[in-house]
């Protein structure tokens, strides 16, 4: 069958068989199909969807068009933990060596920031020394004796992935939820993960903004898993307000550690012991949500999860010092307060306004070709349910910067909201979606 009757089959609102999207893939990551056609595949499916079924033929087609890495030998179980990206989430620093500690092996693959959203490999980049880019037997290796790794997305690894994203980023097609799906599982299953758990962000500051597109995009997520065979469970979490209190590369290395060391802001800790939870029940370590928070609550508190991270750290060539004595790191030249503009209490801090602040300094990217410097952000000084008095500090803006520091406290000023009397802060966990 020709590639333009597949198109008109999918435009018509058929459903593709798997031998069907094996030759669509096949044949555009080798290049007897052109970027037009493609694109026209990618709008037929952006409008009429497609089933769990098809998007799990998909992802395994997008898995076969590059190298998978071979985990044999690794012990097991082999979980994950993907988030949908927001504003301050460095679970992921926190996650992986508490998972580990707990008798998990995480081989995580990570992003870079992009848009009003920070990446997790900027964060460890902002450690001296840190690579990102360990060749797969070193990675093994990590697995191995540490435990866990943090890498990024090799050329070789899901090329269909980076070439269909190029076409969708400039085809309107982005935001289609199989696509999005298969996306992400590709990534995370060609990295070697059994299991699979996904932090769904939900509000100002995620990409999915309304909580019913966050749960179509959990469903989608946990149907897609399983019908590759593989358990997986999605939790929609609040990214209404940045997580935490620190929004930068290496502010958000700090909090890190202040969180592997038994402290760290309440929400940031919510988060990640609810993932951590759902990773030991995927892993079979745990019986329930509930024992398995207990479980990961001790190792974050008895100092076994820091260790981790220390062994990470050190084998992936990060220099311990800083981490141990966060003020060696790197940090920004400038410091300007934001002041608040009436009494009250912090009623809301708008996640994107301070993601786009962040992205201003220089802590994100607006292209991906963009740099990044380590120490600029911002720190939120007071939070949701806080009572401020006018004129008081409720966040500092640091940067490099003069005129991008002055730009980006008047966005931060602008994102906060205040109230005259106290509202409690929220859970962060929106729903659970396990299948």
């Amino acid at each position: 069958m020709r590639p333009v009757d597949l198109i008109v089959k999918k435009r018509d609102g058929g459903v593709l068989a798997p031998e069907e999207i094996r030759l669509l893939v096949r044949d555009y990551v080798g290049g007897a199909i052109p970027d037009y056609q493609f694109a026209a595949l990618l709008m037929a499916v952006f409008f009429r969807g497609m089933s769990a079924q098809e998007t799990a033929a998909l992802t395994e087609e997008m898995i076969r068009s590059g190298d998978v890495l071979d985990l044999s030998g690794i012990k097991r179980p082999l979980v994950d933990k993907h988030s949908t990206g927001g504003v301050g989430d460095k679970v992921s620093l926190i996650l992986a060596p508490l998972a580990a500690s707990c008798g998990l092996t995480v081989p995580m693959m990570s992003g870079r920031s992009l848009g009003h959203t920070g990446g997790t490999l900027d964060k460890l980049e902002s450690i001296p020394g840190y690579r990102t880019d360990l060749p797969a037997d070193r990675f093994r290796r990590a697995l191995s004796e540490v435990g866990f790794a943090m890498i990024g997305q090799s050329a070789s690894v899901v090329p269909a992935d980076r070439l269909m994203y190029a076409l969708r980023d400039v085809t309107g097609t982005v935001e289609s939820i199989p696509l999005i799906t298969a996306s992400i599982l590709s990534k995370k299953f060609a990295e070697g993960a059994e299991s699979l758990v996904f932090d769904v962000k939900c509000g100002s500051g995620a990409f999915m903004k309304k909580r019913d597109v966050a749960r179509e995009l959990g469903n989608s997520l946990v149907a897609a898993a399983r019908g590759l065979g593989r358990d997986a469970a999605a939790v929609l979490t609040d990214m209404d307000q940045p997580l935490g209190r620190k929004v930068g590369n290496f502010l958000e290395i700090e909090e890190t550690v202040d969180a592997l060391r038994g402290g760290g802001p309440a929400d940031l800790r919510e988060v990640t012991l609810r993932l951590a939870a759902w990773m030991l029940v995927l892993g079979g370590l745990a019986p329930d949500v509930k024992s398995a928070e207990r479980i990961a609550g001790g190792k974050l508190d008895d100092g076994s999860a820091w260790k981790r991270f220390l062994a990470n750290v050190e084998f992936q060539g990060g220099d311990l010092s800083v981490v141990e004595d966060p003020a060696r790191g790197p940090h920004a030249r400038i410091r300007r307060d934001v002041p608040a503009a009436s009494d009250g209490f912090v009623r809301r801090i708008d996640a994107h306004a301070v993601g786009i602040a962040s992205v201003i300094l220089g802590a994100g990217r607006s292209r991906k070709e963009d740099a990044v410097l380590p120490g600029v952000g911002i720190e939120l000084l007071a939070v949701q349910g806080e009572a401020v008095r006018t004129g008081q500090a409720v966040a500092a803006v640091l940067g490099e910067d003069e005129a991008k520091v002055e730009e980006a406290c008047r966005m931060v000023a602008g994102a906060y909201v205040f109230c005259p009397q106290r509202e409690a802060p929220a859970s962060r966990i929106l729903e659970e979606i396990s299948g």
